[in-house]
């Protein structure tokens, strides 16, 4: 088993949790997105971002709109919708608990019995 999968699989499977946290400080288009993913070293690909914002857009979480850019094409902005501020109030719920469990069951010290095995 190769490391580098088992670490790609723990961030995907954070990326829209990630994006829509991101999103909850404001509207942003792909490349700030790409950026901050970057920088919390989450690193994406945009043929991976513009899949898991179309989902989040079909899910009802995402709205956007095209603007001006006075150094290019339009830029598509994303913000949150009002089921996607929703969905991202239960996803911080969700994690929470997840990381207190994790943290519990990793942080845990074997008992004497556990050590014999």
């Amino acid at each position: 088993m190769k490391i580098e999968n088992t670490k790609a699989q723990m961030r995907k499977g954070v990326l829209e949790y990630c994006i829509l946290s991101i999103l909850q400080h404001g509207d942003a288009y792909t490349s700030e997105i790409l950026s901050q993913l970057k920088d919390a070293k989450l690193i994406v690909v945009e043929g991976t971002i513009y899949p898991l914002l179309t989902r989040l857009k079909n899910a009802g979480l995402l709205s956007y709109r095209w603007e001006e850019s006075t150094s290019g094409p339009p830029r598509k902005y994303y913000a949150l919708t009002e089921s996607g501020i929703l969905f991202l109030n239960e996803l911080n719920n969700t994690w929470s608990n997840l990381v207190g469990s994790v943290n519990a069951v990793i942080s845990k010290k074997p008992t004497n019995d556990e050590q014999d095995n």
